[in-house]
Order: C-alpha cells, then sequence, then structure tokens
C-alpha cells in the first residue's frame, strides 16, 4: 500500500489524525479576513457584467490579422460605448458592446468592417435585448434561492439544524469567495458563471454530507460515554474523510485548471473563462469550507447544548482524575479507555501513561 493510502487507512481507522476542529478560531479568522476582501472587492470594482445580462450587441469577425487592441479602439469609437474584444482560437474576434439598439448594432457593424477590413456580411451580428437580460438575471437569483432553501431543508431533516446552518455558512463563504475573485480579476460574468456556481455549490455539499454523516454515526449514542467530547468525535469524522476529500478535490480541480490557463490563457478560448474560473475558485474553496468551516461550526454549535457541555465536563473530569493517577504513579498499563483522544496531531506518539513514566 502507497505512504498516502497507509495513512488514509491510519486516519479513517482513528489512529491518527490532526486536530482541525482545535484550531478552528485560525481558520475563521483566515475565511473572515478574506470573505472582507472579496466583499471590499466586489463593492470598489463590481462585477463585469456580460451581455446577457445588461443586454447589447455581440459581433462575431471571420478570421482576421487585426489586434485586439485595434478592435477594441474600433469598436469603443463606433458606438460610444466600452467594448470588450476576445481573439477566438480560429483567429476570429468576438466584440460585445452593451446598450445598442438595432439600428445602432447595423451603423457599428458596418463601421467595424472598414476599420477591421472584413466584408460587412461575414460579420456576425446578435443582439440581446436589456429585458430580456433583467429575466435572466432574476431567474438565476431565483433559481440560487430555491437551491439554498432546499438544501436548508434536507440537511435538517436528514441531519439537524445545526448542521443545516452549518452547511448554508459554508456555501454562502464559497459563494462570496468566487464571486470576489471574479470582481477582482474582472472576468465577465455569463449564464456560464452561473451554471459553475450552481455546480462548485452541488460539490461543496457533496464533500460537506459526506463528513456530517461519519459524524452523525460517530455521534449515535455520545452522552453514554465518557471518553470523547463532541469536538473530538467530530474531529474524528472529519480526518476520517481528509484524504478522499484531498483526492477529489485534486482529480476535479485538474481539468478545469486545463480549461482555465490553457484553453482560456495559452489557446485563447476567452469564453472557457467564464465557467471555468467560478469552478476553479469554487471547487478550491468548497474543499476549503468542509474541512475548516462547516464541521468546526457544527462542533461549536453542539457544545453550546446543554448535554454536550455535561459531557464535556464529565470527560475532562475523567482526564483530570486520570493524570492525578498518572503523577502518584500507576502500574504504567494503557486501557483502551486512555488511548489519545481524537485529534492528535500526525506523527504524533501518544500521550499516556506510559510516556508519563519515563519521565
Amino acid at each position: 500500500m502507497s505512504r498516502l493510502g497507509t495513512l488514509g487507512a491510519r486516519l479513517y481507522n482513528g489512529e491518527v489524525g490532526y486536530d482541525f476542529v482545535a484550531k478552528r478560531k485560525l481558520w475563521y479568522g483566515i475565511s473572515i479576513l478574506i470573505t472582507i476582501t472579496a466583499i471590499v472587492g466586489l463593492a470598489v470594482r463590481g462585477l463585469n457584467m456580460g451581455i446577457e445580462f445588461e443586454g447589447g450587441a455581440v459581433f462575431t469577425t471571420p478570421k482576421t490579422t487585426a489586434s485586439v487592441s485595434h478592435a477594441q479602439e474600433a469598436a469603443t469609437e463606433a458606438s460610444g460605448h466600452e467594448a470588450i474584444v476576445q481573439k477566438l482560437g480560429n483567429g476570429s474576434l468576438r466584440i460585445q458592446v452593451a446598450e445598442l439598439d438595432t439600428q445602432q448594432a447595423d451603423r457599428v457593424k458596418q463601421e467595424l468592417a472598414d476599420d477591421l477590413k472584413v466584408p460587412a456580411e461575414k460579420i456576425n451580428a446578435e443582439l440581446v435585448g436589456p429585458s430580456w437580460g433583467a429575466q435572466i438575471a432574476n431567474k438565476a437569483w431565483t433559481g440560487l434561492a430555491v437551491f439554498m432553501i432546499l438544501v436548508v431543508l434536507y440537511l435538517a431533516i436528514a441531519f439537524e439544524w445545526r448542521m443545516a446552518l452549518a452547511a448554508l455558512i459554508a456555501l454562502i463563504h464559497d459563494l462570496t469567495i468566487t464571486v470576489g475573485v471574479y470582481s477582482l480579476v474582472g472576468f465577465e460574468v455569463t449564464p456560464g458563471t452561473v451554471i459553475g456556481l450552481l455546480t462548485i455549490l452541488g460539490y461543496s455539499l457533496y464533500d460537506t454530507v459526506v463528513v456530517f454523516d461519519g459524524l452523525k454515526e460517530g455521534a449515535r449514542g455520545i452522552t453514554k460515554q465518557s471518553r470523547w467530547t463532541y469536538s473530538e468525535i467530530a474531529n474524528r469524522s472529519l480526518n476520517a474523510t481528509l484524504v478522499r476529500s484531498i483526492n477529489t478535490t485534486v482529480v476535479a480541480l485538474l481539468p478545469v485548471a486545463g480549461l482555465l490557463f490553457i484553453g482560456g490563457g495559452v489557446l485563447g478560448a476567452g469564453m472557457l473563462n467564464d465557467i471555468s474560473l467560478s469552478l476553479f475558485v469554487g471547487l478550491a474553496a468548497g474543499a476549503y469550507s468542509s474541512i475548516f468551516i462547516a464541521t468546526p461550526l457544527v462542533a461549536d454549535f453542539k457544545e453550546r447544548d446543554p448535554q454536550m457541555k455535561a459531557l464535556k465536563k464529565r470527560v475532562l473530569a475523567k482526564r483530570a482524575k486520570s493524570d492525578a493517577a498518572d503523577a502518584e504513579g500507576d502500574d504504567g498499563t494503557e486501557t483502551p479507555e486512555d488511548a489519545v483522544p481524537a485529534g492528535a496531531v500526525v506523527g504524533q506518539r501518544k500521550a499516556g501513561r506510559t510516556a508519563r513514566k519515563r519521565s
């Protein structure tokens, strides 16, 4: 078995682990900082909304030797509005200009043909009305709202309201970061972007539900024992799925990275950027939130419950009693109940009676 496979098996069995839940304040701080940066970027720069949402005209030229800068300058001068120009893989140009009606689009098309030295009849012009764009935007927001409501209802029924709330916060966290990156980078927001956002929300939710399912099983009958606190059970469940989460995220990111950096960057297929950026950022943010946000939040919410407070008090009291017995000198044997709690750092030796006896 490979090293990663061995580590995964040991994580799953609870033999080793990393205490994600105990360091939750650090993860919360990092997430808050990233989220504030995304919100500030969104407030200052806004989003570069595509023609589908704002309305306007899209001109697609045949293969031409004209540069992007020259075409952008010509389109801006002809229309009186800022133009967005993309070089397509076959040497043609895609020119977007907002706020054009039919007559203006015909005039701009003719002027572009003259400036770019291409036949006017070879330029394909598509006109999108602002009312249609507004309808698309409203439907996108409605779809997102319905998705969020259904997610919360499902998780509340399948698990409990605390898990539903934690998952909702994690999803909003992923959305905010992805939208903030779009604002900072300046990529165009299109219907493809919306599809990408819904896709990554589904992926993030799947990752979170896998951890929650393990946590639900692990926490069954938790108040009948005094070995682990709820936070430690949560951390154990998180470590059990850690390698799987990392593997699936890396495998999912590789083809998306190919779309974004090779397809959009190297090959010049700029239309791939609208969906590939949302997928790339969203998949990374979704994996992060599943590990560092959703599960620690559930532990925080549950630890406020009176039963969990009482359990934690019993567990800590039992450990204090065990430590006192160790200090007085015991026979050095270690029972399964004395095993290191879930969440020990990977590679750390068990801090039991044997270790204290050596000192």
